[in-house]
Formats: C-alpha cells, structure tokens, sequence
C-alpha cells in the first residue's frame, strides 16, 4: 500500500490545548515544556560526547602514542581560537553498521570555521575508526562537505588520515555516481571553478585515495607518519615481487624530495597545520554576492524562553511567532500579509544582522474571514499562495530565505481538493525548485509528507539544513501511521484464519509504532545525513548567520523563474 504524500492526519492535533508564552513564566505547561526540552537536550550533548571518542579512549591513546593528533584534535588546533565554527554530519552513521562495530560520525569530521580569518570548511578522516576507512556513509558524508564547498564557493581542507575504502562494503562504497570516485570528480569540478583546496596527509592515503591530496592545489606530507602510495609495501610485492618497505615506497622524503606529488614537508602534525593557516592567510579576498547585513543585534525576548513555548507534545498547538522573536535581532519582524493564509508565517526580518525572509509553520488554529478554522502545521491553499508571493519577493530583492518546519501536510478533503489545494502546492513546491538566493532549513517539530517538499526539505537543496531534538520526520506520524499499518496487518492475519482481538490489535500497533517512532527520530534523520545536524535551539543564529556568510562567497548567477504554472 502507498501512503499518499499529502495526507494530514488532522484528528491528530489538540487545538483546543492552551498554547504558552513566556508573558506567563511561572505557567505549569511551561515549566513543563521546559523540562521536557531540556531533556531532549540534554540527551543530545550525551549522545555528542559519546560520538567525539570516535573509535574509542584506546584507539585515541594509540594514536598519540604514534605522534598523532585526532581528527578533532587537528581541526581545533587548525581554526582560529575563540571563533565560531558548526559541526556537519557529526551524527552521520549513528546506529548503522553494528554488524561491522558501527562508524561513529561516519568516520570523518567536517567543520565550518575560520583560519586566518577565512571561512573555510574543513574534513578530516578520523583514524581512530577503523583506520579511518571509508563506509558507504563516509562517502556520502565527504560529498556533502564538498557540496557545501561548491555551492558555496568556499575554501575546502582535507586533512588526510585513512586506510581507503572499507572493503567488507566495497560494492557500496566504490562504482556508482555518488560514491567513492565522485570525490576525485568534485576535485576537478573546484579546481576549474577556482576554489581553494588545501590536502595535508597526515597519515595513510592509499589506493584511489591517494588522488584526493594530489587533485588538490597544494599538498603537504608529515614526515615520517604520512604515506601516499596507488599500492602498499604487502601488495606492491604480491603484484610484482618487489621488497620495499612503505616509507621509501611513498614517504614525505620519497615525495617532496624525488616524486614532487607533494608540495611541503613537514615534521609533525602541528607543524603541517601552521602551514596551512599560514598558506590560507594569503588567500585574496572573494567576489560578494552582496546579501544585507548591518550591525548584529541580540533578540530583545529572552531566546531561552524557546523551551518552554515549544510544546511536549508534537501535537499540540503553540505560536510559531514567539519562537521567531526569540530568534531574530531586537525580536523584530514585518509580517507579510498577516491576517491572510494564517496557517503559514511570512516575514522579514533580521539575523545576526543578515537580513533574512522567514517562512514558517504556524502551530495556533485560526479563523478565517468566511469564519472557517484552519489547523496549525497544516498547509491550506491560501497559504500555499502566500508562501509562493513571499518567496518570489524575497528572490526579487536578494534575500536569503529561512524556512523553519513544523507541519503534517497539505490540508485534504473534498473542499480543499476542489479549491485547488494540490495547484497551490504545486505553486509553493516550484518556486521553493526555483528559488536562487540561498535556502536554510530549520526542523523544529514535525516534517511530514510533502509539508517537508513544500517547506523546503533536504530534497530542495538548503544550503544548510539542521533539526531541533524536538523534530520528527517521516511520511506522517507515529501514530497515525502505526494506526494504518496495524489494521493493514490485522486484516492479513484474518484473512489466513487467525483470531485477531483487542489485546492483539494492541499488541501489533505497540509493535509497529514502536518500530515507526525509531525511524521518526532526529537521530534516524541525522545518521542518514538528510540533516547535517541536531543542533541546541540556542545555536539556530549562528548556523544561519555562518550559513549566509558563506552563501555571500558565491555571487548569484541564475534569475528567479518560475516556469510553466497553472494559475
């Protein structure tokens, strides 16, 4: 059975539930909201600690051993002290390859930071998992770095450290377009674009690896720890009989003194990445995109106040209004057409000074003019309209757009269908397609069906799109969903004889929801990378401000069109 992508499970929302600000600091449903999100977020710094390890305390107590940093280490030691810099990915592969001892952060570690004053993004294989071989997320992860590089035309660093690919899952990793050797590809693709690549191998870089270092502008070696060879000592001497041991074979001397594959020498870890900040520093400035920012203000509401007004329950309704002011500069919005399409929030506003157009799901259930209710988080033809207006002006006046999602759907039923609702979502979906200023996607609670297309999901190209530990994504939710699949299972189980009674329609939907709500989670999410992270509601700001001042490095080239729409 296919679940129609526009379906809202409207029964689901408790719209006649007070809704909590903070005018009422001391409200019970506040305080709880609040514990409960604290929870949430408390979870996530514990499960983050645990995925900083990497491979472990050992492997990393093996590795300085070595004279060796960590991957984080490195990074740390390479972006300016005291900066901001956001994590992509670090939850990539959370609770996949159990069966090969898991890959904590998908084996590599990508940030966005500043050196020598430059934003630049940096990716580092991590050593310590599984001598930093490559799983079939690892690749998916490296692609993503460099796509972030690409859209964004910034300056990208690899910092070297792996074994090659993972061979037990080499058919997942190695032939396809998205895999492996579409690293190489990208290499080609920056280098003709004129985008900085920077490549220090600081450890093993082996088979097909070895082209990362090489295809970028300049390369360094550590000597005596990092090694660039298509073949090693073992197999260089089952292929041709040749007794040679790694370090002549493809050594920093063997390079930089007889090869000239690699471009400096360096005797240790720290001093390689004082190089790099210090080739950096001498990078000429970059064309601007020209996006608006005048000095950063701090949100006049408390922005701590969030927790407490998003509800527990992800049904239940709240105003999306008050999450936006505590998340732009001075608490300051103009609403864009107001008391019309009330299920959607359009505005403009400031963040960290960026000036920024906002299209967010409103959670409160409103009246229209004809006295109608619309639901909150349901998307409704006027408001799909709306949407597509704001989004066409944002794009006319160079605004980058910032979606924050909570909704279940497209509004259904036979009023709705013959209002046109599926034309209007048509509307939003095109120009959300066809938008040309950069797009940042924000899920705060859910992002179900093609509520998640409309709003701007990880299928629509956001330049950056991260989820609050509140956020659930799916075709719908757990409920409704577990609700369906039961009565399907239910029914099989009858037609083949078997007594299907309460306690056991119980039992199936437990079962089945149970199974539903792992895959709604937004660590479900992050670990397949359809986010780029679960992030503290409080760090929102500066992954749009970071976000839109690297958007700024890339002057738009194409004009906003919509195409053929039907009207």
């Amino acid at each position: 059975m296919v679940l129609h992508a526009y379906f809202v499970p409207v029964d689901s929302f408790s719209y006649f539930s007070n809704s909590k600000n903070s005018e009422h600091p001391m409200d019970l449903n506040f305080n709880k909201n609040e514990d409960h999100n604290k929870l949430l977020l408390a979870d996530l710094r514990q499960k983050f600690a645990k995925v900083k390890l990497g491979g472990g305390e050992k492997r990393i107590e093996k590795l300085h051993a070595e004279g060796k940093m960590t991957a984080r280490e490195r990074i740390d030691y390479l972006l300016d002290q005291s900066s901001s810099s956001i994590e992509i990915g670090a939850f990539a592969g959370e609770g996949m390859y159990s069966e090969h001892g898991g890959c904590p952060s998908g084996g590599v570690v990508v940030k966005i930071g500043y050196i020598a004053g430059k934003q630049c993004i940096v990716v580092a294989n991590d050593a310590t998992v599984k001598a930093g071989a490559w799983f079939p997320i690892t690749g998916k992860k490296n692609l993503r770095a460099q796509e972030i590089a690409i859209e964004n035309r910034l300056p990208i660093i690899y910092l070297v450290d792996s074994a090659g690919v993972y061979l037990p899952m080499q058919d997942e990793i190695f032939p396809d377009k998205e895999h492996f050797g579409r690293i190489f590809r990208n290499n080609a693709i920056m280098s003709s674009m004129g985008i900085t690549q920077i490549a220090a191998v600081m450890g093993s870089c082996v088979a097909g690896g070895a082209y990362l270092p090489i295809m970028s502008d300049e390369a360094l070696i550590v000597d005596k720890t990092g090694s660039i060879f298509l073949a090693g000592s073992y197999l260089v001497k089952a292929a041709i009989g040749e007794n040679i041991d790694n370090e002549t074979l493809g050594g920093a001397t063997t390079h930089c003194e007889i090869s000239g594959v690699t471009d400096y020498k360096a005797k240790d870890d720290k001093d390689a990445l004082d190089r790099i900040r210090s080739v950096v520093g001498k990078i000429g400035d970059y064309e601007k995109a020209g996006f608006n920012r005048i000095k950063s203000e701090k949100p006049a509401l408390e922005p701590n106040d969030i927790y407490g007004i998003l509800p527990k329950s992800r049904s239940d309704q709240y105003d999306m209004m008050e999450i936006i002011k505590r998340l732009v500069d001075e608490s300051k919005v103009d609403e864009y057409k107001a008391g019309y399409g009330q299920s959607i929030i359009t505005c403009y506003a400031r963040i960290d000074g960026w000036a920024v157009g906002i299209v967010a799901n409103q959670r409160t259930v409103s009246k229209t003019k004809k006295g109608e209710l619309q639901f909150g988080g349901v998307i409704y033809s006027d408001s799909a309209d709306k949407a597509t207006r704001f989004i066409a002006n944002c794009n006319q006046k160079k605004i980058p757009l910032v979606f924050l999602q909570d909704v279940t759907g497209f509004m259904v039923g036979s009023k709705s269908e013959h209002g046109g609702i599926i034309k209007d979502g048509a509307k939003m979906v095109n120009a959300v397609s066809n938008s040309v200023v950069p797009k940042f996607t924000i899920v705060v609670g859910n992002s179900y069906g093609a509520g998640n297309y409309a709003m701007c999901g990880k299928a629509y190209d956001p330049r950056l799109i991260a989820a609050w530990p509140s956020a659930e994504l799916a075709v719908m939710g757990g409920a409704q969903a577990a609700k369906v699949l039961m009565q399907i299972e239910a029914a099989s189980l009858k037609s083949k004889g078997e007594v299907v009674d309460a306690q056991k329609e119980q039992e199936l939907f437990d079962k089945i929801k149970a199974r539903y709500d792992a895959q709604v989670s937004p660590y479900y999410a992050a670990a397949r990378l359809w986010t780029d992270g679960i992030i503290d509601p409080l760090d929102t700001r500066t992954w749009i401000s970071m976000g839109i001042e690297a958007s700024d490095h890339a002057p738009i080239e194409k004009k906003f069109n919509l195409g053929v729409i039907q009207v």
